[in-house]
């Protein structure tokens, strides 16, 4: 009898986690607006299938000199607070739409967030004492309304591998208060080194990686570029065991979108409708039917999404662009 007993738990245990795998992570990461929203606001997110949105609140710190984290300013967009931020989850879960906790910071002058690294044990100290405060506030807010994940960092590299200490006892505070999944959202070239994989549910992944250096690459060339980073990506996923997640993916509208995803400064430009389909295509067929891939956060959609993206617009949003229709179809797939 115990061998039978054995397979039959075996047995649902493989079906718990199919299940679990089945239904991925189609993901709008939800930019946060000076207004509240409604359901017309939520209505073209279902429209494209997806499934959960990412909702990002907003802690600024005016240099590296004075790193002490400010929130909940009135100086703030109301979507970029805590009381937007509730407002927006809310609206969300009236149309079972589930959600992703996503905390980032601003630097002034505009000084990317994963070199933060201080001069003195003093600034670090104040850096580490007010982001703590900062994120488990958002812990308390994210237990409080059910929220599925909570993301307890983006894109912090420096910060991450000079202070991992601070990191792994962070976790377990944040542990204490939130009892939903974590991740952290690592670029798309940090994540080999985050030291805590192991204490998170997901292994996150802001996944702007560079595929082709051509103006408008096709997909299996694109798919082609994906092969040392997917490799290198399943590398770190079979070390860890933790499901990957790309809390955030995807491609500006523009020529060369594959050569250097991440580049956000390039107002100017061709738009490149054909660029952005394909490369959106070409991460979906890598990734989405693997067992080990959770799913992931398309970057980037606004609320008001009448009078967003269209024919001029060579920025990231997918919005009335042939991608989105694209989306569309894929995210009804899984």
């Amino acid at each position: 009898m115990k061998p039978i007993k054995f397979l039959f738990l075996t047995l649902i245990f493989v079906q718990f986690s199919q299940q679990n795998f089945a239904q991925k992570i189609n993901g709008i990461s939800f930019v946060a607006s000076r207004t509240a929203i409604g359901s017309e606001h939520i209505k073209p997110v279902l429209e494209v299938n997806g499934n959960y949105v990412a909702l990002m609140p907003f802690g600024f710190f005016r240099d590296i000199k004075n790193p002490k984290i400010m929130y909940n300013s009135n100086r703030q967009w109301f979507g970029e607070t805590r009381k937007g931020l509730e407002h927006y989850a809310k609206e969300f879960k009236k149309s079972n739409v589930q959600i992703m906790i996503k905390p980032q910071l601003w630097v002034s002058r505009g000084l990317y967030t994963g070199y933060i690294e201080l001069e003195s044990e003093e600034n670090w100290k104040i850096l580490e004492d007010s982001y703590e405060v900062f994120i488990l506030e958002f812990a308390d807010i994210a237990q409080n309304m059910d929220v599925d994940i909570l993301c307890i960092g983006t894109e912090l590299e420096k910060f991450v591998l000079n202070r991992p200490i601070y990191w792994k006892q962070l976790i377990v505070k944040i542990k204490k208060i939130y009892k939903g999944k974590l991740t952290y959202a690592a670029n798309w070239d940090e994540f080999k080194r985050v030291p805590f994989w192991s204490s998170l549910d997901f292994i996150g992944i802001d996944a702007y990686f560079p595929l082709s250096d051509k103006k408008t690459p096709s997909v299996s060339e694109l798919e082609k570029g994906w092969k040392p980073h997917k490799k290198e990506i399943q590398r770190i996923q079979k070390q860890f065991q933790k499901p990957i997640l790309f809390t955030e993916f995807g491609y500006r509208s523009i020529d060369f979108t594959a050569k250097e995803p991440w580049t956000s400064n390039r107002v100017n430009g061709k738009v490149n409708f054909e660029a952005q389909t394909n490369a959106t295509h070409a991460i979906y067929n890598q990734f989405w039917n693997e067992d080990w891939f959770a799913g992931g956060f398309l970057w980037k959609w606004f609320h008001n999404h009448q009078n967003v993206g269209g024919k001029n617009n060579n920025r990231f949003t997918p919005q009335n662009k042939p991608v989105e229709t694209l989306i569309k179809k894929l995210y009804r797939i899984n």
